[in-house]
């Protein structure tokens, strides 16, 4: 069983494995949160943001004279350990919990008192030396810790998930211009309306991906504005005079990244505002991917009787009785991934709304919401650059055919023959199943050969040009 030490809260005590770093509160967390099953050391950047958190505390702590500078040592010490991920499996707390992100806050005041003590060279748990809430959490409350760390994570964690949505603009853009010379219909209402290009089809879809990724900076720059040092709702309470300022200061030239103090730190500890706007972000690309996936499995569908203009490449077998079926199975798993983020965006604004009062005690599911929606969204873009977008390959002859044969290109001859004789033609066409070119050239001898060609050369069909007779 190994050596126990033991710890007192205001409930009781307990005895604690003494190899654990963590102590009594975070036990209790354990024995209490046992929701999601996904403990935030699966968040190494949550770690370590909490370990700047508590070192940015420490240092202003000992400007201020409210810490010892042997005790502001070993606390940063600790920080940077934690920091470097060396006790990532030491942050044990449920993503989900009660209590605002108390235990997690304490789970690291816990951790980072133990190391230090260990600094000091003394044994864990002796907190008379060093104390996780009167040292490690001193001029702090989880109220300002927890959505300080929380927001420097999430601003972190969108630096990757930004760098991979524009990945994809670019996978995009490349398909784009290797399709700008394949000929096709574009569709309305799923219905024939004038020819395009692929190339112009798959750099629209490196368009609108880039127009998120600019929304998506503008919504990661509301973050960097934090409450640490408002304590409990805001007032400063227990926090010596300067210690926000300085605090933040420090944060922003450990991390890197430029953080502001929150000018009113009453509203900022309530407010999650900033949250529903990044959510509601996410949500809008998630929503585009999705649509652009649903796009691919159309272009894609047949091969024999669907619109089979492009091939996704083929990944598994996609059927346990149809021999030969092969499904895209990318694209469906990048839709069902969207559905998923989509959700947590009502997830991040019912608990915005459930805010009460000085604080919202909600911020854990919306961490949660916000980051498995940043890892699964991640992944699945990237599963669909590197699984599907690269391998595609487009059935160019296939899609001129089509062109040729459709009733839509009828439209080309509106501004020769009138609107009137166009939609005369295009109802004979479907009528009979001739194609434009019997009924307006041969049968009505409404335009020439001559102009027929100039009308539906590739290159005017591509880029349309003003023909008038």
């Amino acid at each position: 069983m190994g050596t126990t030490r033991k710890e007192h809260d205001f409930l009781g005590e307990l005895e604690i494995p003494d190899h654990l770093y963590y102590g009594i509160q975070t036990f209790r967390a354990v024995e209490n949160f046992n929701i999601t099953g996904i403990p935030i050391s699966r968040e190494p950047l949550f770690i370590k943001a909490l370990g700047y958190v508590k070192k940015a505390a420490a240092m202003a702590n000992k400007d201020c004279g409210a810490l010892d500078a042997k005790i502001a040592e070993a606390i940063c010490y600790g920080s940077d350990q934690v920091i470097a991920g060396k006790f990532d499996q030491e942050f044990v707390s449920d993503l989900i919990q009660g209590g605002a992100g108390t235990s997690v806050n304490m789970n690291a005041n816990e951790v980072i008192a133990n190391i230090g003590l260990e600094y000091l060279g003394h044994k864990k748990g002796e907190y008379k030396f060093l104390h996780p809430n009167n040292h490690v959490n001193c001029s702090q409350s989880t109220n300002d810790a927890y959505p300080s760390a929380f927001r420097i994570a999430l601003y972190l964690k969108m630096d990757s998930f930004i760098k991979t949505v524009e990945n994809l603009e670019k996978a995009f853009l490349a398909k784009g211009n290797e399709f700008k010379n394949v000929l096709k219909m574009g569709r309305t209402q799923l219905q024939d309306a004038v020819p395009m290009t692929l190339g112009q089809e798959f750099h629209s879809y490196a368009t609108t991906i880039g127009e998120d990724v600019l929304r998506l900076k503008d919504a990661q720059s509301l973050v960097l504005d934090i409450n640490m040092g408002a304590t409990a709702i805001g007032t400063k309470v227990n926090a010596p005079e300067g210690y926000p300022e300085i605090c933040v200061n420090y944060l922003a030239q450990e991390i890197g990244i430029p953080l502001t103090l929150s000018p009113d730190l009453i509203e900022a500890t309530v407010d999650t505002g900033a949250y529903v706007q990044i959510m509601g972000t996410m949500k809008r690309t998630a929503v585009k991917i999705s649509k652009i996936c649903n796009d691919l499995r159309l272009l894609s569908s047949g091969p024999r009787t669907g619109l089979n203009e492009i091939n996704l490449p083929a990944r598994q077998p996609g059927s346990s009785i149809m021999p030969g079926k092969v499904n895209p199975v990318i694209p469906e798993v990048v839709n069902q991934t969207c559905f998923y983020v989509i959700g947590q965006d009502l997830t991040v604004t019912m608990a915005a709304e459930a805010g009460q009062l000085q604080l919202n005690v909600m911020e854990p599911v919306i961490s949660f919401a916000m980051f498995t929606s940043l890892d699964y969204l991640s992944k699945a873009i990237q599963t669909l650059i590197d699984k599907c977008i690269v391998g595609i390959t487009a059935n160019e002859q296939h899609c001129y055919d089509m062109v040729m044969n459709s009733i839509g290109i009828v439209t080309q001859l509106n501004p020769i023959i009138g609107y009137e004789e166009s939609a005369s033609i295009a109802g004979d066409a479907l009528k009979t199943g001739k194609s434009v070119h019997q009924i307006a050239v041969v049968e009505r001898k409404l335009i020439t050969q001559e102009k027929w060609d100039e009308i539906y050369s590739t290159d005017n069909l591509i880029h349309p040009r003003y023909i008038t007779s």
